[in-house]
């Protein structure tokens, strides 16, 4: 570490001694509306061609030879700004961007010389704004984020009515969910139906399928950064929305006037208030409901140090009278300290805490239970950028995170002399992180960004190791290993290389690639298609090894008729090692001793994406096919052959449409297709002692039936009248409009009139499902 750390300190030395003979501007780039920092605003000194983009927290720094240039600052959405400046000396300009409401196209287009699709160094990456994400039909008329995302080439659900997804291969506990840098265990609400984040709560979204940045680790798929809203810094602001099962509040505003803000978000769905109109006792004691509570504040204490406090708490409630109840929550909070130390140097320094627990309640029997489980993470994370010259930017940084794990705890609710509390061992762990990464633009057409990360992680005590005959958990346990608190019980660590490389083949095409390697230190032990809320996070342990994924993608990226149709394709291969998966018949329910029902192998998952995306004008949209396949390999399951992932899907193709056909008047539709799950189906039945057996072959062997739908929605906006503060929207949608069902789950019993014949029988969750919402703001 100290070496590391050493040679940080001279590379730093040694590329500062060529920055020296230039002079540089700074600042931050804000929404002149509200006062929110705007990521990935594009700066250019239009003589030199040179220019820089905001980053996340809206600061920019941009240097060149002393002189007077021309400076550009555009936005998509927002009027840009020329200014002529007179670079003689460093200095500190900020700039606030208006909202344009001007919807030609020409007046947009025009703006960009070469869109960022083609000239940025980022590919296998997609960002969405949130006003078109607002303008989707969505299953109840629930705005949801993620969902939205699941829409995009190489990211799929992970099967009707869920928000779990998948992304070019991995696991739903392959992608990293951070909001506001704090790790979100588990995004789903209504037992997978919903996310958990307020659309009106949130500012940016991005996901990262390849090309992960160096400073982000600890997953091997994705990366699914979202940001929460700052608070407006110019004049207080209600925004809000009555739904069918939900309905939400947002209140932000100045605390001190361009200095500092607040912003409170809340959501709460109402299923259980008309549940008490029963007239039957037994269903007004039912529990149906979640609610997510945002919060943020951000003090500008003078123009080098900024601080940001946020926080998220949601919960779910479902429960059938007093017979059955699941709860499950989230908790994050998230201190960040924005400083500068220079004009070229900027640091953030985060603390964050993430918890999630839930709990499971069986009563109604002489034998009732509470079955509770928890995990908690505190970390902090140092990250500098020190943008050396327009041509180069440095990023590097260090990390680490502490994790408490509680599997499970059993414990008697009515008569405790039926059985004692059971519970399981904690386990405790340490995560650790440092990184580099050297962005630079080499000439004209060549761009590289070259990245190095290494990551460790430690088991530490108080808990037990057992042993088993020839190191192999499924055979016979020969004794244990009991190690104190703080003892250090297992350590794994390695490195992880990221570069990516752009070659600009002219203005308007370019070529790039990526590489990446990824470590991943916990796992979620599930064997459901879906993830589930009792689902166990389990992490790397004596006897089971971290997950490792080596991927790389090639793309060729062409936009059109000056830059009105971005089009992109896409090819990739992963590598995955340390692969587990369940052994047949495993036991799962409360087992202290996972490794012993665990089996390791390796998989691969490759494919090409393929995308048409229209982001200006009247019409927009985009046009996303995906080929892929997921396979693994386990010695003891499909007699060590490989065998499809039960999320492989050979296609998925997405359309979405979005016209503006008045000033008032909006209208969008999406259309969806995938090809079905694997699953393993019985292949046939024998009778046994009189008893059906059923008789199974290859594992995920079978498929689903093809998934596809069809929704729609539409957007009337309230007139704009003079002097009228009061603004509202209706928003009409209806979900899978030609009633398409979908399966869910397919079970197998004996016919009725034929117990000699077994039949398969589908079950569905929605047919078509209209909804409204009424929005407003003020």
């Amino acid at each position: 570490m100290k070496k590391i750390l050493s040679f940080l300190f001279l590379y730093t030395l040694i590329i500062g001694a060529f920055a020296q003979s230039r002079v540089s501007i700074s600042g931050y780039i804000k929404d002149g509306r509200n006062g929110e920092s705007l990521i990935g605003a594009t700066l250019q000194l239009e003589e030199i061609k040179s220019g820089t983009i905001s980053n996340e927290y809206g600061f920019y720094s941009i240097s060149a030879p002393p002189g007077t240039y021309t400076l550009k600052i555009s936005y998509i959405g927002y009027t840009s700004i020329v200014q002529t400046i007179q670079l003689t000396e460093k200095q500190t300009l900020n700039f606030e961007l208006q909202e344009s409401d001007i919807v030609l196209e020409e007046v947009v287009i025009t703006e960009k010389e070469a869109s960022s699709n083609v000239t940025d160094l980022k590919m296998s990456s997609e960002k969405l704004s949130i006003e078109t994400i607002r303008k989707l039909p969505q299953l109840f008329g629930e705005v949801d984020v993620v969902r939205t995302m699941m829409l995009l080439p190489g990211v799929q659900n992970a099967g009707e009515g869920t928000t779990g997804f998948y992304v070019r291969g991995g696991g739903q506990d392959q992608n990293l969910i951070l909001l506001d840098e704090a790790p979100v265990y588990n995004a789903s609400h209504f037992l997978g139906f919903f996310s958990v984040f307020n659309s009106d709560a949130i500012k940016d979204v991005e996901i990262y399928k390849g090309g992960i940045p160096a400073q982000y680790g600890g997953r091997l798929s994705s990366l699914l950064d979202i940001r929460m809203k700052e608070g407006n810094n110019k004049k207080f602001a209600v925004t809000g929305g009555v739904g069918t099962i939900s309905s939400r509040l947002t209140i932000e505003g100045p605390i001190l006037k361009d200095k500092a803000s607040f912003m409170i978000s809340g959501r709460r769905t109402y299923a259980d208030i008309f549940l008490k109109l029963s007239p039957n006792e037994n269903q007004r004691n039912n529990k149906l409901y979640f609610y997510d509570l945002n919060t943020k504040l951000n003090l500008t204490l003078n123009d080098k140090n900024r601080i940001y406090l946020s926080g998220y708490f949601g919960r779910d409630k479902f429960g059938f009278s007093t017979v059955f109840s699941l709860g499950w929550g989230n908790a994050t909070g998230t201190l960040r300290w924005n400083h500068l130390f220079n004009d070229k140097l900027f640091s953030n320094t985060t603390a964050y805490f993430s918890n999630y627990d839930y709990e499971l309640k069986i009563g109604g029997s002489v034998s009732n239970f509470k079955w509770t489980s928890n995990l908690q993470e505190t970390g902090v994370k140092q990250d500098f950028t020190w943008y050396v010259h327009p041509k180069h930017t440095l990023q590097y940084g260090v990390q680490g995170a502490y994790r408490k794990f509680l599997p499970g705890k059993i414990e008697p609710t009515s008569d405790k002399s039926i059985f004692n509390t059971i519970t399981s061992d904690p386990i405790y762990g340490i995560e650790t992180g440092i990184y580099i990464s050297d962005k630079y633009k080499i000439n004209k057409r060549i761009s590289v960004d070259a990245g190095l990360r290494f990551s460790s992680y430690y088991n530490i005590g108080p808990g037990t190791v057992y042993q088993y005959a020839n190191n192999n958990p499924r055979q016979d346990t020969i004794g244990k290993t009991k190690y104190s608190s703080g003892k250090l019980i297992n350590t794994y660590a390695g490195i992880e290389p990221r570069i990516a490389a752009m070659y600009l083949l002219n203005d308007v095409s370019s070529i790039k690639l990526n590489y990446n390697r990824t470590r991943q230190y916990i796992q979620l032990a599930t064997n459901s298609t879906s993830a589930l809320p009792t689902d166990v996070w389990v992490p790397s342990q004596r006897y089971v090894e971290p997950q490792i994924a080596d991927q790389i993608a090639a793309g060729y990226f062409r936009n059109f008729k000056q830059n009105k149709f971005e089009t992109s394709m896409e090819i990739y291969y992963k590598w995955l090692t340390n692969q587990i998966d369940f052994r047949d018949n495993a036991n799962v329910f409360f087992n202290q001793r996972i490794e012993t029902e665990l089996l390791k192998g390796i998989g691969r998952a490759y494919g090409s994406e393929f995308m048409i995306k229209k982001q200006t004008g009247k019409t927009t949209g985009w046009i996303s096919y995906t080929l892929s396949f997921t396979e693994r390999q386990i010695n003891g399951i499909n007699s060590g052959n490989w065998y499809y992932a039960r999320y492989d899907r050979r296609h998925n193709g997405n359309i979405v449409i979005t016209h503006q056909l008045t000033e008032r008047w909006s209208i969008s539709g999406a259309f969806i297709y995938a090809t079905g799950n694997a699953v393993t189906f019985p292949a046939g039945r024998y009778i046994y002692e009189g008893n059906v057996v059923p008789y199974y072959t290859e594992r995920n062997g079978f498929r689903f039936p093809a998934y596809h739908r069809a929704d729609i929605s539409a957007t009337l906006e309230g007139k704009n009248k003079p002097n009228r503060k009061w603004k509202g929207s209706w928003n009409f949608s209806i979900y899978n409009i030609y009633m398409r069902k979908n399966a869910f789950s397919i079970y197998f019993r004996e016919k009725k009139d034929n117990p000699n014949q077994t039949e398969a029988v589908m079950v569905y969750l929605f047919g078509i499902i209209p909804s409204v919402t009424y929005n407003f703001k003020f």
